[in-house]
């Protein structure tokens, strides 16, 4: 089979370079270059796109003895992702860029070039596991698993995509990598966003759609209780950061319980508020079989890396609506919910859809006390 490996610079992408050459693949390595600027990208134990990250790649090709090229995909990789985050939290909403650029780049963009250019496949350093029967499931390294960013591939991408790591722990991918001469054996994984060099989120979105003050208004009361530059800045659950003129009634912290960017306030109130039972969600992708006609009895993970919880779900072609066993707090809109059935052979990915914003709460005005009665 020919395949495009697709090389990030990082251990994850050698080693699944390496499986693909040692199954017998013809393989060939790309690394896409997704900075116009690639200084201004995170480098080090942070980055994924800098020309450091270029370089690796290039050298871990080097050792495999397969073809190395460079892809530009900066422009692509600006407009559906770094242009899209911004334009998700100017919507009240918190997008994950990673999976968004899974979505968009690397199984959208890339696979389809791969494919125009004769490859079978598109082999990467995922975490996660393709079963003969062509579902997607969790990693054995449940720490590493990254199954949750990849739910949001069709059906048909996943019929062209190789993930050689899912049955093995970071620990034993790295082991592999030093064995074979890697020079990425050690290097650290990336962490945060790619594109915001120092991770100053707050400062990023500042930047470019400027300030934008605002009311936080507390939830119970109904009263403004801070000022904000740009409810862009904050996301559901928050609870750092809010700089608030006074403290609750109860004296217990307030979190940030929903965005209106319609009129850009913030409502914040007690972590009890953030407390659902129901999530509602769009754009739904279905790739665990057929898509059932009744509601199933499921488990979903609403963030990466967060807890999964028991819930019966509904799936239309539309929408995706979960009922929660338990209650979840913290659901932020623009974030991905994804279906997993438990089973022996590892949890299967069932669909991932996107939440949409849950009601938000009605600040109840505090009763005045009444007036004492004259005689």
């Amino acid at each position: 089979m020919r395949v495009l490996a697709a090389m990030s610079g990082g251990v994850d992408s050698a080693v699944a370079a390496a499986r693909a050459v040692q199954a017998g693949h013809d393989v060939t390595g790309v690394h896409l270059a997704l900075a116009r600027n690639p200084q201004t990208y995170r480098t080090g134990a942070r980055g994924c796109c800098t020309l450091e990250d270029s370089r690796d790649a290039r050298r871990a090709a080097d050792v495999l003895g397969i073809p190395f090229y460079v892809w530009d995909m900066a422009d692509r990789f600006h407009a559906d992702v770094v242009d899209d985050f911004v334009a998700e939290y100017a919507a009240g909403r918190t997008p994950n860029p990673c999976l968004r650029c899974n979505e968009k780049i690397k199984f959208a963009a890339v696979l389809d070039r791969a494919v125009a250019l004769g490859f079978d496949a598109v082999v990467t350093g995922h975490h996660a596991r393709l079963g003969p029967d062509g579902l997607l499931r969790r990693s054995v390294d449940v720490a590493k698993d990254q199954s949750y960013v990849l739910a949001v591939l069709t059906r048909e991408q996943l019929e062209r995509s190789i993930f050689p790591l899912g049955d093995s722990t970071k620990a034993q991918v790295r082991q592999e990598a030093a064995r074979r001469g890697l020079a990425v054996a050690d290097k650290p994984d990336s962490h945060d966003i790619c594109f915001i060099a120092d991770g100053d989120t707050r400062g990023f979105l500042a930047q470019r759609l400027g300030e934008a003050p605002g009311d936080v208004v507390d939830a119970s009361t109904g009263a403004v209780v801070g000022q904000h530059a740009g409810a862009y800045a904050y996301t559901v659950g928050q609870r750092r950061g809010l700089h608030l003129d006074r403290p609750a009634p109860d004296g217990k912290p307030r979190y940030v319980l929903s965005i209106t960017p319609k009129t850009n306030t913030v409502t914040v109130g007690p972590a009890e508020a953030l407390e659902v039972s129901e999530v509602c969600a769009t754009r739904p992708v279905w790739t665990g079989g057929p898509r059932p006609e009744t509601p199933i009895e499921c488990e979903v993970q609403l963030r990466a890396h967060g807890a999964v919880v028991p819930a019966t779900v509904t799936v239309t072609a539309d929408t995706l609506h979960a009922d929660l066993h338990r209650p979840a707090r913290g659901i932020a809109a623009g974030q991905a919910i994804v279906a997993y059935r438990p089973d022996p052979a590892g949890d299967i990915v069932l669909a991932s859809a996107t939440i949409t914003p849950t009601p938000t709460p009605t600040p109840t005005p505090t009763p005045s006390s009444p007036s004492p009665s004259t005689s």
